[in-house]
């Protein structure tokens, strides 16, 4: 079960809960009026996430390219999305 503090009761003990998740490697969901609006991970956590998004990523962009129809240069797109 994930440990669960209120945003007024993080504030309190903001240092305590911060070495609970970074170095006790429990996630803590912060919640407001009893609806969960976020969640402190430790970075070894956020180091995973990051890397299953890469690589769904990487998979979208293989599947991508095997669809039927013109490629084109990665400059000409990002020109048309105005960057």
């Amino acid at each position: 079960m994930l440990n669960t503090v209120s945003t007024a009761e993080a504030r309190k003990k903001f240092a305590e809960i911060v070495n609970k998740v970074a170095y006790g490697k429990e996630p803590v969901v912060l919640t407001r009026r009893g609806e969960e609006i976020a969640a402190l991970i430790s970075m070894e956590e956020l180091e995973l996430l990051q890397l299953i998004e890469d690589h769904i990523d990487i998979e979208d962009a293989r599947k991508a390219i095997e669809e039927p129809g013109t490629n084109i240069v990665a400059e000409k797109f990002w020109k048309e999305l105005g960057f």
